[in-house]
């Protein structure tokens, strides 16, 4: 029997403040075509005083959605006002994917699973190492140690100007996170496998300072979780050093993947054609 779901108008949406240059219509749209869905993804712009209204909305069906995306700076509030936060959701006390079901709304946080995702795609047998290093404590970087630390890397060190943020890390995920100020980059990079950057350092061409890596294990990958620019500073130093790298781009592919399936019932691909979709217009707004 075919699904039902596909003779109707479903709608689903990306929200924050502001959200005009959410690439998640974009990316959600390519999908609609591929599957021929009759559907709609659209940004939805909405004042942090206003956040309660429209998760009331969604509840109670009045907006017509059935879910969708939340992104800055809604995903903490979002994370209190949904009913059925799942437990990587409530970990993390953030959340970026919701959907309506049995009038409640459920939520969980797809970066961590992104992250991975990305990476798996792009350099396979990444996650062989025992140790990782993550630069930057802010709000991005605890999806990646959540997600690291479930796929079963030992030690996780994260470097921080403040260090009482990143001892809030493990705090918050476990004894083998690790806090250091960033003065500790040479000694806690020794023999790790995989470097992290989740800060905003060389986002839309801005410089970065220069990091030594040549403490890392032979055979480390470098990613970042900036994609603007594709290449960053980060991840040039590191090619010039003869590191192998995973650019940040993927990361927002895939993370995007289980709320289609959610919302629109189908298991979408990160291809080519999304990735080349979503750089051009890169290129367009750069």
């Amino acid at each position: 029997m075919p699904d039902s779901r596909e003779t109707l108008t479903i709608k689903a949406f990306v929200t924050g403040y502001p959200v005009k240059h959410s690439r998640s219509p974009l990316i959600h749209g390519h999908w609609l075509r591929q599957f021929k869905i009759d559907g709609s993804y659209e940004a939805v712009a909405i004042e942090p005083a206003s956040l309660p209204d429209f998760m009331n909305g969604l509840r109670s069906g009045t907006n017509g959605f059935v879910g969708g995306n939340v992104t800055i700076p809604h995903k903490e509030s979002a994370y209190r006002l949904a009913d059925r936060p799942d437990d990587l959701a409530q970990e993390l006390g953030a959340v970026n994917t919701l959907w309506l079901e049995d009038g409640q709304i459920h939520a969980t946080n797809t970066d961590g699973f992104g992250f991975l995702a990305n990476l798996d795609a792009y350099h396979k047998g990444w996650d062989r190492t025992d140790k990782a290093v993550i630069f930057g404590a802010g709000g991005a970087s605890r999806a990646v140690v959540q997600a690291l630390r479930n796929r079963g890397v030992r030690e996780i060190n994260v470097l921080n100007r403040t260090v009482s943020k990143a001892q809030e890390l493990r705090d918050r995920f476990g004894s083998n996170i690790f806090a250091h100020s960033v003065a500790a980059l040479g000694e806690v990079s020794a023999g790790a496998g995989l470097f992290v950057n989740t800060t905003s350092l060389g986002m839309d061409g801005s410089e970065a300072p220069f990091i030594d890596f040549s403490k890392l294990a032979s055979g480390a990958v470098v990613t970042d979780i900036v994609y603007v620019p594709l290449k960053t500073p980060i991840l040039k130093m590191a090619e010039e050093q003869g590191f192998s790298t995973v650019d940040g781009l993927g990361m927002l592919l895939h993370q995007a993947r289980p709320g289609f399936e959610k919302w629109f019932g189908k298991k979408p691909d990160v291809d080519e054609e999304l990735r080349s979709l979503i750089i051009a217009d890169m290129d367009v707004h750069a």
